[in-house]
């Protein structure tokens, strides 16, 4: 999903952003030949996400710092453990610390926040997934972190699925009008989604032969009910007060997708340190 070359470009952006005209502080405390040792340590237990993009910040900065990880994407790690070592001119560790830490912190957070929602819905077969709530510019970040912890993805962007909201309903004034419209001129690889807010809508999703139902907002009751009526003639999909105290009873209507914001939208930061 993150390319090497997508990962170069928009770390360069951030480096951008973060250096401006140059660092004034370090630039000027240092000729360039001073070298330091650094470790990148945890003061939290979680799932590892982004090496390779911390990597790739010393990276862009110099060839001369070198980094050697203990663990890789996905692997638990506990408070206190060393992640990796570093070692190259204080310049470029310094220079490149806060962004390198920006990237590797809020995707560690994601994975592991991602990772309690999943183990949450055990025993049951649905998959945790994310939403299009992204920080704008960092989805492909946000997104490779929910599936580094264990969570599935819905549509990347407006163009991957169709999916028919409320609002979509209003214009075009019907569920079956929606979903026929879109049939007509959509590719056949594309699948259509609408978003059911009451059991009739379910209803009339299934009768014009939607491939996924949403159901949004419904009590577990209610959505137990639109499962057993669906009875796999549509994938079905629940969203909305989607958490970790819910997500388990919403799994065990029988669902087969839960789309949650909260995996990214409220996901902490994980506590990693630069230990120089």
């Amino acid at each position: 999903m993150l390319s090497n070359f997508y990962i170069k470009e928009h770390v360069k952006s951030a480096l951008q952003e973060d250096i401006g005209f140059g660092d004034i502080t370090t630039e000027n405390l240092t000729d360039g030949s001073e070298y330091l040792k650094a470790e990148l340590n945890t003061r939290n237990d979680g799932i590892l996400c982004g090496c390779e993009v911390f990597k790739t910040v010393f990276e862009i900065l110099s060839s001369d710092v070198k980094i050697k990880f203990y663990f890789k994407d996905g692997d638990k790690i506990q408070k206190g453990d060393k992640i990796a070592d570093l070692e190259g001119p204080a310049k470029y560790l310094l220079m490149g610390e806060r962004v390198a830490l920006n990237y590797i912190q809020r995707m560690s957070g994601i994975a592991t926040e991602t990772r309690k929602y999943q183990e949450a819905v055990k025993p049951y077969n649905a998959k945790v997934v994310d939403t299009r709530k992204t920080t704008p510019n960092f989805r492909s970040f946000e997104k490779y972190s929910v599936k580094i912890g264990g969570g599935a993805l819905h549509r990347f962007n407006l163009s991957d699925c169709a999916m028919i909201k409320d609002n979509h309903i209003r214009l075009a004034g019907s569920i079956t009008n929606a979903v026929q419209k879109l049939r007509e001129a959509i590719s056949f690889t594309h699948k259509i989604e609408v978003e059911c807010d009451t059991f009739e809508q379910v209803k009339e999703a299934v009768e014009v032969g939607a491939d996924i139902i949403m159901l949004d907002n419904m009590t577990t009751e209610t959505m137990k009910e639109a499962v057993e009526y669906i009875n796999h003639r549509a994938i079905v999909e629940a969203s909305g007060n989607v958490n970790l105290n819910t997500v388990n009873s919403i799994a065990s209507t029988g669902v087969d997708i839960i789309s949650s914001s909260a995996i990214v939208a409220k996901a902490p930061t994980l506590d990693l340190a630069l230990d120089m």
